[in-house]
């Protein structure tokens, strides 16, 4: 992941741009005409991890999101609702 770059020459910040003759990715002065190439094509990346007491409030929000996808076809085990909501969450393992 690319780092906040700095100017060569009047040390303002860098900002991503598309050269889309030779399909590269610079780093542009918005002050001056100093640009670089850019080393790595990722120009932001965000990360979120979840606690375990943010991960189940998730959970129990997700059956009143009217975004997700539902199906009848499936009945809890606990209540014998007849409908059901589901969605994939990015697994993690830990392994003991």
């Amino acid at each position: 992941m690319s780092v906040m770059k700095f100017c060569g020459e009047c040390n303002n910040v860098l900002y991503p741009k598309e050269n889309r003759e030779e399909s590269i990715l610079l780093f542009a002065c918005r002050n001056c005409s100093y640009q670089e190439v850019a080393e790595d094509s990722c120009v932001y990346k965000m990360e979120i991890n979840h606690s375990v007491g943010e991960r189940s409030r998730l959970l129990q929000d997700a059956a009143s999101d009217p975004a997700l996808p539902r199906t009848r076809n499936v009945r809890c085990s606990n209540c014998n609702h007849p409908e059901a909501v589901f969605f994939q969450l990015r697994m993690i393992v830990f392994l003991i």
